[in-house]
């Protein structure tokens, strides 16, 4: 087993050392000295981790993982004691009725009359898809003239995908983050629909382009602008084999992520924003959001990692 150095008491003796070998030049002295002095800053940076430094958790993959337990007991599964649980309730509408008729040939003799029912439901989901067809009319007069009736807008191949199923495949590998052979795989299995890997991608280029003519981000910009409260965080990320940020900003309902070079005061002013900003601003006690004049509330959970240790 390797022995522990104690870093600080082992620059310092050498220095002392240095000092008093009256055989050294003062050029060799000064160049020792110089060698001490990187050795200190090294192992500073060495020293540093998530829990006491602004390094990310996500950028320290040596860090003591907590146990996820409370005073040392793994807690059951399910809702925990004082949990307000919720459950499935009948419904007035349901979609359809089915009525179980007892057989009165299996009943013992006597005159039966009918007391209402007992009525249970069961939620469930279809799982299929359908194919709509249009048919435009076409007219022709003695001329030889043709007038052909409209399409519905966006139909505009003799066989394509609706909006459901791009809006389906969009969520499921934006959203729900499911690779897109998975999401391939899945409209396969669960649906009978073929769909490839490049249909997949494309409807997300399709998506961003449509936010992108909307003016999507103009509007999200103003609508978080606008919040009272706002979360505010980043993390890194690998990009092609290199190094990005995310720097993220959200409130209950709307999230907005900025893919930088840089982490920082920098990458922030790119992203917008806060700079503007003069509501009430989480965040996890990182210098550069200081820097912005707004009501800084400081995130608990930090707090409690802290404590912790």
């Amino acid at each position: 087993m390797a022995k522990k150095i104690n870093v600080s008491e082992t620059v310092l003796a050498a220095r002392r050392e240095i000092k008093e070998e009256k055989g050294l030049s003062p050029s060799l002295k000064t160049t020792m000295d110089s060698v001490l002095d990187l050795v200190v800053v090294l192992a500073n940076r060495l020293g540093l981790d998530s829990s006491n430094s602004s390094k990310p958790p996500s950028s320290d993959p040596n860090r003591k993982r907590k146990s996820r337990t409370t005073k040392g007991l793994r807690r059951k599964p399910g809702g925990q004691k004082g949990h307000i649980g919720s459950r499935l309730e009948l419904i007035e509408n349901p979609t359809e009725i089915e009525d179980l008729l007892i057989d009165r040939r299996t009943l013992p003799p006597g005159k039966w009359e009918s007391a209402g029912f007992d009525k249970r439901q069961v939620f469930d989901i279809e799982v299929s898809f359908s194919v709509t067809e249009y048919r435009a009319e076409i007219l022709i007069n003695e001329w030889g003239d043709t007038f052909v009736a409209e399409f519905p807008e966006g139909v505009t191949e003799p066989a394509q995908y609706g909006t459901q199923v791009k809006a389906t495949s969009v969520y499921l590998s934006q959203y729900q983050l499911i690779p897109q052979a998975r999401v391939q795989d899945l409209f396969e299995t669960q649906y009978g629909l073929s769909i490839s890997k490049g249909s997949v991608n494309n409807f997300n280029i399709l998506a961003a382009q449509t936010l992108r003519d909307w003016d999507f981000k103009d509007w999200l910009n103003h609508q978080l602008l606008i919040s009272p409260v706002l979360h505010a965080d980043e993390t890194g990320t690998n990009i092609n084999g290199t190094r990005f940020w995310i720097h993220c900003l959200c409130n209950e309902s709307l999230t907005y992520f900025h893919v930088d070079p840089k982490r920082g005061q920098e990458a922030m002013e790119r992203m917008g924003i806060l700079a503007s900003f003069k509501g009430q601003l989480v965040h996890d006690h990182w210098k550069p959001y200081f820097l912005y004049l707004c009501t800084h509330v400081l995130c608990n959970a930090h707090h409690l990692r802290k404590i912790s240790g």
